[in-house]
């Protein structure tokens, strides 16, 4: 058979473990608790129609995407063989998780779970937000284009990687458009604005104890 391309047994030897590389470890580093799924679920439980969801939804999806396929491309390799930038980057996600933890845990979240759409909240704003909570993201930044695009070092041809990409980034749109319909579905239920806060609590006690996870780990490889 010819070793071009797509061929049959490359097909079915090989594709489906490079995809479900992709798509495994994505799904591993999109689960925890922070402040992209925090939002896009806040924005499913706070809208009282779906659609409204839907910018931000694509924002997250669309973000997610860049980063994932720039990582693929070789930003990773930048970022590894730059150790200034690295701790650069890990500062900046640290401030950035601190400040994110002290806005959620202070959030008022009565008028917006009382059906009043966020409050004068424009779908500008509202993407705006999600390119923050997405882009400025440490997760994003350091997991997902340190280990996702040191994961496609481990493929050779452009056909492998695209598939390992392809993985990865579906789990970020079905991800979020699961999140936002759980969200969607939870604010039908009672108490939810109590509800609502105790999350935004622990979510902000999570973003703080990553938050100290990246500085021990920014500490220890500055004294190594």
């Amino acid at each position: 058979m010819e070793e071009n391309g797509f061929n049959w047994a490359w097909g079915e030897d090989i594709t489906l473990s490079v995809f479900s590389h992709g798509f495994l470890l994505a799904f591993v580093l999109i689960l925890p608790l922070g402040p992209q799924n925090m939002f896009v679920f806040t924005q499913g439980a706070t809208q009282r129609r779906f659609m409204l969801v839907a910018p931000v939804i694509l924002t997250a999806a669309l973000s997610d995407t860049m980063l994932i396929v720039g990582a693929v491309a070789g930003i990773s390799v930048v970022v590894l063989t730059m150790p200034a930038l690295k701790m650069l980057l890990g500062i900046a996600g640290i401030l950035f998780l601190l400040w994110m933890g002290y806005k959620t845990w202070t959030a008022r979240v009565e008028s917006s779970v009382l059906g009043l759409d966020n409050a004068g909240w424009s779908t500008k704003k509202k993407i705006h937000y999600s390119l923050s909570v997405s882009l400025l993201n440490p997760h994003a930044i350091l997991d997902t284009v340190v280990i996702i695009g040191g994961g496609a070092a481990f493929y050779s041809t452009p056909e492998e990687r695209a598939v390992y990409a392809f993985g990865a980034v579906l789990v970020s749109w079905v991800w979020f458009l699961a999140l936002a319909t759980a969200g969607y579905l939870f604010q039908r239920g009672r108490r939810r604005t109590s509800t609502l806060r105790w999350i935004n609590r622990g979510s902000a006690l999570v973003m703080w104890a990553v938050a100290i996870r990246y500085l021990l780990n920014l500490l220890q490889g500055s004294a190594s």
